[in-house]
C-alpha cells in the first residue's frame, strides 16, 4: 500500500477511535447529569420555610361582632375598601352592611372557596349572611388565615409554590414576549433565538431580550452557579436538552416560576412570582393587573438593580420597554400599553411578611412544635401550622399594656421602664391561648415573663382553699361562719403569724365575704381546717404542673408559677371545674394540605362542678364588691365577670386573674431586680386587665346554677348557690359545720411547718407534695403544659 494512504487511514483510524472516546465520555457524561436533574427535579425540590397562621375569622348568624371590629380584621388580612368589589381580597362598606369578595384558602379540614357575601350586623351582631350573588347562603364562613410568621430554610430563601393552572395566562405571554419567545417550539436551547436577542439588543442599544432560553435560565438558576464560563455554559445548555427530554413545558415552566430569584428583603431572598406578587404589591398573582405583571416580569433581568423600591426610575424605564415588548408580541394592545405606563408603579407595603410581629407567642408555639419536630423540619418541609392566636385580642392587650404602665410608673413617681408587665388571653371553654404579652414593649423578642417569670402569686391561690372547702357541702357553704383570727404556728425557734392587708382582725365572717374581701387570716384559718394537702391536690385538679410544698404559707400563695400556669387554674375554674389543657396549635398539615400530628381539644372533669360554680359566684362579689370593685364599677350593664386579685410581702407582685363567659385573662405587673414598686393588685395589675378586658367583646358569665345547685334567700341576701341539702343552713344566716378541723402538716401548733420568706420559697424542706393526677390516658392527650414544667 503507498504510503500516503496508509498516513491517512491511520490518521483517520485515530480519529473515529477520538470521536468515539469522546462520544462515550458524553454519553457517560449525560447519564451523570441526566441523574442529576432527576434526583433534584423529583425529589424536594426547595427547601420550604413553615408558615404560621392565626386563628381565621368565622362568621355566622347572631355572632358576636361589631362592624368597626370586622372592618379592622378585613384590613389585617389587606383586604381593599372599593366602590364596587369584583376581585377576591376586595370589600365596600356601607354602614352596617358589608359586601366581601373573600379569597380562597386550604384549611386542615378542607378549602374555604372564594365568595361574595352581603353581611349585615345589628347590635354588634351578625343579622344577615348571605350569598350575593343570589346562591345558596352559607351557614359559615372562614376569612383566610393571616399570616404571622414564618421559619425560614438556613439560607433564607423564602417562596410561596404556585401550580402552572394557578400561573395567569397574562403573566405568561408576557414571560415568553421577554424571556423566550418559543419556548414551546425549541429543545431547551434555541440557537436562532441568541441571535435574534443580540440583534434586538444591537438595534435597542440596551438589553431588552435575554439569550438563554427559559429552560436554560431553570438550569442556571436550579443547578449551577452564576459564573461566566464557556465551560458553564456547554454544561448549562446540555443539561437544557436533558430536562426537556425527560420533562413537560408545564414542568419546566411551573419549576422556573417558583424558583426565579426576584428581590431581596432584608436577609429574606425572594424567589417565584408568587411571592414577588405579595412582596411587592401585596396582592396574589391573580389579581396582578398589565402595568403589575409587566414590573414583575420585568425584574427577571436583574432584580437588584431594577428593585422598584430602591431604583424607581430604573424600573419604570424596564416596566415600559417591557410593555413595548407585549404591544410587539400581540399580547395587549397599543392603547392598553400606552394607558398602563401612565399608572404608578403600584408598590404597597406589608406584603409577602407576617402582618405584626408575636414573639411571644411565636415562642409558645415553637415550643410546643419542639416535642413533635426536628427543627429542620420546620424550615425544610413546608408546614403550615395554625395556631389559636387571635390578632384582635392581642391587639388590645398590647395597646394597654403600652399605655397603662406608663401611667402606673407616674402616678408613683417611678423612673420610666422600671415596670414590667406579663399578660395571658385564653378562650374559657376550649383552653386555646388567645393573646401572649412578655413584656411591655409588643414586638420585642426578649424575655418572656409570660412563660418564664415565675413568680410568688399571692391571693391567686384563695380560690382554690375556697374551692376545696365548698366541696364539702356537708360542712362548708357560701354563708358558713369561719374565723378571722389570729394564726401563730412554731417555724423553728420562731412563730409564723400572718396578718391581714390591713392588720386589723374581724371574727367571725361568712365564708364568701373573706374570698370577696381577700382575708388572709379567714383564708388560712379555712385552709388549716381542710387541711394543706388538700389544697394542693386540688390546685394540680386545676392543672398546676409544678411541685408544691405542703406547708401553711402555700395557703397565702408561697407557691410560684408563670402568668401562663395561672391562666390554666383559672381556665378550669372558669369553665366549671373541666379543665383543658391549654394549646397554641390546632393543627399542622403538610405543603399538601395533609394533617400531619392533631392537637384535639382534650377536657376532663377534675373538680366538682357545684364547688367551681360556688367558687365562682363568691369570686364575682370580689369584682362586685371586694377587692376589684374598680373592675366591677366600669362593667357594662348586664355584664357579669369573676376574679381574684393578688399582691405578695413588700408589694414585689401585682396581680390579677379573672374571666369572662368566654375568655380567661391574667396580667401580672413587677420589677424584673424583685424590689418592692407599691402597687397592689386592684392598683396595678387589675387596672391593666380591664383596660383590654373592657375594650373587648365578652360573654358574661352562665346565670343557670348546674344540676344539684339550688339557690336561697340567707343573711339578707337573694339567690344564694347552696349545693344540695346544704340548702336548708340558710335558714340560719352563718350556718354551716365548720368546727370540724383536719389536722394536717402545720395545723396544730406542734407540727412542723416552714416559714415562708418575702416571695413565698420556703427556707425548710417540706414533706413530699403529692404528684399531679394523670389528665388522660388516651392518645389524644395534650402534655403541653407539662413539657415546660417537668
Amino acid at each position: 500500500m503507498p504510503r500516503r494512504p496508509r498516513l491517512r487511514a491511520l490518521v483517520t483510524g485515530w480519529v473515529l477511535v477520538l470521536v468515539a472516546g469522546l462520544g462515550l465520555a458524553a454519553f457517560f457524561y449525560g447519564v451523570h447529569l441526566d441523574r442529576v436533574i432527576r434526583g433534584k427535579f423529583e425529589g424536594q425540590r426547595w427547601a420550604l420555610p413553615a408558615r404560621v397562621y392565626a386563628r381565621p375569622l368565622e362568621l355566622y348568624i347572631d355572632r358576636s361582632l361589631s362592624p368597626d371590629r370586622f372592618q379592622s380584621e378585613l384590613d389585617r388580612l389587606n383586604y381593599h375598601r372599593v366602590a364596587a368589589p369584583a376581585s377576591p381580597g376586595t370589600y365596600r362598606r356601607e354602614d352596617d352592611r358589608f359586601l366581601v369578595r373573600t379569597r380562597p384558602f386550604r384549611f386542615w379540614d378542607g378549602s374555604e372557596p372564594a365568595r361574595h357575601l352581603d353581611i349585615q350586623f345589628t347590635a354588634d351582631r351578625v343579622a344577615g349572611l348571605e350569598d350575593a350573588d343570589g346562591g345558596p347562603d352559607p351557614a359559615l364562613v372562614r376569612l383566610d388565615a393571616m399570616l404571622i410568621a414564618s421559619i425560614y430554610p438556613t439560607h433564607n430563601e423564602d417562596r410561596v409554590l404556585v401550580r402552572r393552572k394557578g400561573l395567569p395566562d397574562l403573566l405568561v405571554k408576557t414571560l415568553m414576549a421577554v424571556e423566550d419567545r418559543k419556548f414551546y417550539r425549541h429543545l431547551g436551547v434555541d440557537p436562532r433565538g441568541i441571535l435574534r436577542a443580540a440583534y434586538s439588543n444591537l438595534r435597542a442599544g440596551t438589553v431588552v431580550e435575554g439569550a438563554s432560553t427559559l429552560t436554560q435560565q431553570l438550569v442556571k438558576n436550579f443547578y449551577l452557579n452564576a459564573d461566566r464560563t464557556f465551560e458553564r455554559k456547554l454544561k448549562e445548555a446540555f443539561m437544557a436538552l436533558l430536562l426537556e427530554r425527560r420533562y413537560s413545558k408545564d414542568e419546566i415552566l411551573e419549576a422556573y416560576a417558583n424558583e426565579i430569584y426576584l428581590g431581596q428583603d432584608g436577609s429574606r431572598a425572594i424567589h417565584g412570582f408568587g411571592l414577588a406578587s405579595s412582596f411587592f404589591f401585596n396582592r396574589p398573582l391573580s389579581e396582578l393587573d398589565v402595568p403589575e405583571t409587566a414590573l414583575l416580569i420585568g425584574l427577571v433581568q436583574a432584580p437588584s438593580s431594577l428593585d422598584p423600591r430602591r431604583h424607581p426610575e430604573a424600573a419604570r424605564n424596564r416596566r415600559d420597554l417591557v410593555l413595548d415588548l407585549m404591544v410587539r408580541e400581540g399580547v395587549i394592545t397599543p392603547e392598553v400599553a400606552a394607558e398602563s405606563k401612565m399608572a404608578d408603579l403600584g408598590l404597597e407595603e406589608g406584603g409577602g411578611r407576617p402582618v405584626g410581629e408575636y414573639p411571644d407567642f411565636i415562642t409558645l408555639v415553637r415550643r410546643q412544635l419542639r416535642r413533635d419536630y426536628r427543627d429542620e423540619d420546620l424550615r425544610s418541609e413546608g408546614l403550615n401550622i395554625f395556631t389559636t392566636l387571635d390578632p384582635s385580642v392581642q391587639a388590645k392587650v398590647e395597646e394597654s399594656l403600652a399605655g397603662r404602665v406608663v401611667e402606673l410608673e407616674r402616678s408613683r413617681r417611678m423612673s420610666p421602664e422600671t415596670l414590667e408587665v406579663a399578660a395571658v388571653v385564653t378562650s374559657v371553654t376550649q383552653g386555646e391561648v388567645l393573646a401572649v404579652a412578655g413584656g411591655r414593649e409588643p414586638g420585642y423578642a426578649g424575655f418572656n415573663r409570660a412563660l418564664d417569670a415565675v413568680r410568688s402569686i399571692g391571693s391567686l391561690v384563695k380560690p382554690a382553699v375556697y374551692l376545696t372547702a365548698l366541696a364539702q357541702p356537708e360542712r362548708f357553704t357560701l354563708t358558713t361562719n369561719i374565723q378571722d383570727r389570729p394564726v401563730s404556728l412554731r417555724d423553728g425557734t420562731k412563730r409564723w403569724e400572718p396578718k391581714n392587708y390591713n392588720h386589723r382582725v374581724y371574727g367571725p365572717v361568712q365564708l364568701h365575704s373573706a374570698l370577696a374581701r381577700s382575708l388572709n387570716l379567714a383564708t388560712v384559718n379555712l385552709g388549716l381546717a381542710v387541711g394543706v394537702d388538700e389544697v394542693a391536690e386540688t390546685l394540680y385538679r386545676l392543672g398546676a404542673q409544678r411541685r408544691i410544698r405542703v406547708v401553711p404559707s402555700l395557703l397565702l400563695g408561697s407557691v410560684s408559677m408563670s402568668p401562663l400556669e395561672v391562666a390554666q387554674i383559672y381556665q378550669t375554674l372558669a369553665a366549671g371545674g373541666y379543665r383543658a389543657p391549654l394549646r397554641a396549635i390546632r393543627e399542622v398539615v403538610d405543603v399538601h394540605g395533609r394533617p400531619l400530628n392533631r392537637y384535639p381539644l382534650a377536657v376532663e372533669a377534675v373538680v366538682d362542678p357545684k364547688a367551681a360554680f360556688l367558687t365562682t359566684w363568691a369570686m364575682q362579689r370580689v369584682v362586685t364588691q371586694g377587692t376589684a370593685k374598680w373592675l366591677g364599677a366600669k362593667l357594662p350593664e348586664g355584664m357579669t365577670m369573676a376574679g381574684k386579685t393578688g399582691t405578695t410581702d413588700g408589694m414585689r407582685d401585682s396581680w390579677f386573674a379573672g374571666f369572662s363567659g368566654d375568655k380567661v385573662a391574667v396580667v401580672w405587673v413587677g420589677r424584673d431586680d424583685y424590689k418592692p414598686m407599691g402597687l397592689a393588685g386592684g392598683t396595678g395589675a387589675l387596672r391593666v386587665w380591664g383596660d383590654f378586658m373592657l375594650a373587648l367583646e365578652n360573654e358574661s358569665l352562665p346565670d343557670g346554677p348546674p344540676e344539684g345547685v339550688v339557690l336561697a334567700s340567707a343573711c339578707g341576701r337573694k339567690n344564694v348557690p347552696y349545693i344540695g341539702d346544704s340548702a336548708a343552713d340558710a335558714k340560719r344566716c352563718g350556718g354551716g359545720r365548720a368546727s370540724g378541723r383536719k389536722r394536717t402538716a402545720g395545723a396544730g401548733g406542734e407540727a412542723r411547718v416552714a416559714r415562708a420568706d418575702a416571695d413565698g420559697a420556703v427556707e425548710r424542706e417540706p414533706r413530699p407534695a403529692p404528684k399531679p393526677k394523670p389528665t388522660s390516658t388516651s392518645s389524644s392527650e395534650n402534655l403541653f403544659m407539662s413539657d415546660f414544667y417537668n
